[in-house]
């Protein structure tokens, strides 16, 4: 057996651990796939890649509305891959050859699995153990139990960036984050793209909303095919998949579609049951993450395991880089100051989707804060403003983007923000600022200048137009 230090199973945010603080310790980092993680090869970095050009290429198209006779004239799909992947494969090749070439540091190409709390065995057969493992190996793409999921021209967000050509159709399976930013991707840059959800909700984490927004526009750009659950995959007589699905309303309609791409966005599954958590007797919550406390420390019937933690997918309900970044400064710290340990603050985590309208969120939906509000004996307050309504939307012709925010109406305390509409993944940024910082929104909306006439106003109405009894906006 092989001892180390220190473990890390994964080369994503559990790479960032490694500080001058770790240069006298023997560390292995354990990683079989892409080095850097699901952000840096498959995720958010590729993908927004594509996005940006893709949401160019629409604007182009949609500039007419405001006097500019715009059109795209080709799209070099090759080009923009090769420029895309030229780019990340030589950074996870370069930090796979940095972590290699420090003295101190151990790469292992092998999947893992636990035998005990701090013993590890690899495919090969080899076991390594460490007093201290981190446990960062992410999650993986879930596929729908159907037939024909390994045809060829059948993809998932892992391989469908690398396609050698654009398609000129494409099916994409989902209704979530991923399968939007896709849809967007795809019809941006020309392909025709049919969406199949097999509920009649859109981004159901998303307040309604927001959902019910996305949806109308979603509709106007691509086919949108909703209530439908795919039943299977088969090859046509020319190759091509051709995706089956059954109408979910019990009617017995069928309903299929050929494409050059087939693309399954169903979700992705946390990686902890290829760790045989069991074999270590650690604690798995009821979506398959590995249980952990507030300091990230792994647990086992409910109590820490020394010298054991997680971090990222593995263990996290939010599947976020930013997040994920979070909880390894977190452990960082941890590791090698036991006597100081930091617990990590899961309040306020935002995220966004990179579609078109872009969207953004940050605490409770509607409907989950007047839960709230129930629980707690309060009342909450609503305010949808419109990007239309302030200046810059003006100048845009904006007939889509809405902030909407929610409010505890006794304390003014922000319970919840949601927009969708240009640049919506950086307009929300005071507001979790705000939230973060336990301000309450008439000193958000007060306490500071907004530029006129920038898009930000849109927020700054927002948070005025809360009813917030006894406090004065107008306040100085």
């Amino acid at each position: 057996m092989r001892s180390f230090d220190l473990i890390i199973v994964g080369s994503g945010s559990g790479n960032s651990l490694l500080t001058d603080e770790y240069r006298g310790l023997d560390v292995a980092i354990v990683e079989p796939g892409r080095f850097g993680g699901t952000c840096l090869n498959v995720g958010c970095i590729p993908t927004k890649m594509y996005v940006y050009p893709a949401t160019v290429a629409e604007q182009a198209r949609d500039a007419v509305r405001l006097g500019v006779d715009a059109s795209i004239d080709r799209v070099d799909w090759r080009g923009m891959r090769d420029r895309i992947f030229g780019r990340i494969d030589a950074i996870s090749e370069g930090g796979l050859q940095f972590r290699e070439s420090l003295e101190n540091v151990t790469v292992i190409r092998e999947y893992v699995h636990l035998v005990a709390p701090h013993v590890l065995e690899t495919d090969s057969g080899q076991r390594i153990t460490a007093p201290r493992i981190v446990l960062a190996n992410g999650s993986r793409v879930r596929l729908p139990d159907v037939p024909g999921t390994d045809l060829p021209g059948v993809h998932t967000s892992d391989t469908v960036m690398r396609l050698p050509e654009q398609p000129r159709d494409v099916v994409v399976v989902g209704g979530g984050y991923i399968a939007a930013e896709f849809c967007h991707v795809f019809q941006g840059l020309g392909s025709s793209v049919t969406q199949l959800n097999r509920s009649h909700r859109l981004l159901r984490a998303h307040d309604d909303t927001i959902a019910e927004r996305f949806a109308r526009e979603a509709a106007q750009q691509w086919d949108l095919q909703l209530g439908w659950s795919i039943t299977g995959i088969e090859r046509a007589a020319d190759g091509r998949p051709t995706v089956a699905a059954l109408a979910t309303d019990g009617s017995g309609t069928r309903w299929e579609r050929t494409a050059d791409v087939v693309l399954l966005a169903t979700g992705r599954t946390p990686n902890a049951d290829t760790l045989d958590p069991a074999a270590a007797q650690l604690d798995v919550t009821d979506r398959g993450l590995l249980a952990v406390d507030e300091q990230q420390r792994v647990l086992s019937q409910g109590e820490p395991v020394e010298g054991l933690w997680a971090l990222g997918d593995v263990c996290s309900p939010h599947q976020l880089k930013h997040v994920a970044n979070a909880e390894a400064r977190v452990v960082s710290h941890n590791v090698v100051h036991p006597e100081d340990p930091r617990a990590m603050d899961h309040r306020a985590v935002p995220s966004a989707v990179f579609t078109e309208p872009q969207i953004a969120s940050v605490g409770l939906t509607e409907r989950a804060a007047r839960e709230w509000a129930r629980e707690h004996g309060t009342e909450i307050t609503v305010k949808e403003q419109d990007f239309g309504g302030v200046a810059y939307g003006w100048a845009m012709e904006d007939h889509v983007g809405i902030c909407k925010l929610v409010a505890d109406s006794r304390t003014g305390e922000l319970l919840g923000a949601h927009l969708i509409g240009r640049d919506a993944s950086n307009l929300i940024q005071p507001l979790v600022q705000g939230m973060a910082f336990g301000l309450r929104v008439h000193e958000m909306a007060r306490g500071q200048y907004w530029i006129h006439p920038a898009l930000a106003e849109v927020v700054e109405n927002a948070l005025l137009g809360l009813d917030i009894p006894g406090q004065r906006p107008d306040a100085s």
